[in-house]
């Protein structure tokens, strides 16, 4: 028989996985495979049990959120030796899982496992981390990793909103020196305030489409070994700061206040310590990031 992990987060979105956990091990079952089931008892455990995974696995399942996902490729990565990944969303946003267009009800996400087809997916590198669809600083990334469960849980999207509003007064701006290799190959430098600044491989971040999807027209791909950055500078007055947001809230993206480029590997310096978030989770604190795009690095099962 085919040999499987299974890993999921019992406590991911609205513990959704208490409701579908047989229904899911019945659907692999029945496509042959051998089940080594495994709930996660809290945070970096997904992450070692698939670093110690056997060769033998054909086949890593999870269910989980955004960062179960980030954990299960950040073991994978860590542990030098691939293995497909079948990807069953149950967080509260599932930005990754939209991208590729895996079903959002968990047992058509199980049937995608089983019945559909390997995709070969971007890896970002962030030093020694690595993040599945985001790195991002400054304004809002506090949200995503210091909203409580539970309010996530109860409001979804509006949780963001209210605790992003919380921050609005307490906005800082970094000087950074951002080193980009661009599409062509050239070596382009960048030095600014920003107040903000995202690293992505994904159509949508907090659940609404990403920022890049418009400044892009549309050219965005998981696969082509190109992250698309967006960095939005300081603004010099709060005219400036209520047109930036303005701007971000109807997706009208005005070039005056931000860069926006496409880049396989960059160096970000800053003057103080920055604190990044990993595909909304905390990422540490740090001056000096390399950030590099590891392509096709990563099997993921999608329905299409």
């Amino acid at each position: 028989m085919k040999k499987a992990l299974f890993i999921f987060n019992p406590h991911s979105g609205k513990a959704l996985i208490r409701n579908h956990l047989m229904e899911i091990v019945d659907i692999l079952v029945k496509d042959g495979y051998e089940l080594t089931v495994y709930s996660t008892q809290g945070r970096g455990d997904a992450c070692r049990a698939v670093r110690e995974r056997r060769k033998s696995y054909e086949l890593i399942v999870c269910s989980g959120g955004d960062g179960t996902l980030d954990e299960i490729v950040t073991g994978m990565m860590q542990s030098g030796f691939r293995t497909t990944i079948g990807y069953i969303p149950a967080g509260s946003t599932n930005d990754f899982a939209n991208s590729l267009k895996i079903p959002s009800t968990m047992k058509k996400a199980a049937e995608a496992v089983v019945g559909g087809t390997v995709f070969s997916c971007d890896v970002g590198r962030f030093n020694e981390d690595f993040f599945v669809y985001i790195a991002a600083f400054g304004l809002f990334t506090e949200v995503s990793y210091g909203t409580p469960q539970e309010m996530k849980n109860m409001l979804g999207h509006l949780a963001y909103i209210l605790e992003g509003v919380r921050h609005l007064q307490n906005i800082r701006s970094h000087h950074l020196k951002v080193t980009s290799v661009s599409e062509n190959g050239e070596t382009v430098v960048i030095e600014d305030d920003f107040i903000y600044g995202m690293v992505t491989n994904s159509y949508s971040v907090g659940g609404f489409k990403s920022i890049a999807g418009n400044v892009f027209k549309g050219k965005i791909a998981l696969d082509d070994g190109l992250f698309e950055v967006t960095l939005i500078k300081m603004p010099k007055n709060p005219m400036e700061l209520n047109s930036i947001l303005a701007a971000l809230a109807i997706q009208n993206i005005d070039t005056a206040y931000m860069y926006s480029f496409k880049s396989g590997r960059l160096v970000i310096e800053s003057e103080d310590d920055i604190a990044w978030t990993l595909d909304g989770e905390f990422g540490g604190v740090h001056r000096v990031v390399t950030l590099t795009n590891e392509r096709q690095a990563m099997d993921i099962m999608v329905k299409e």
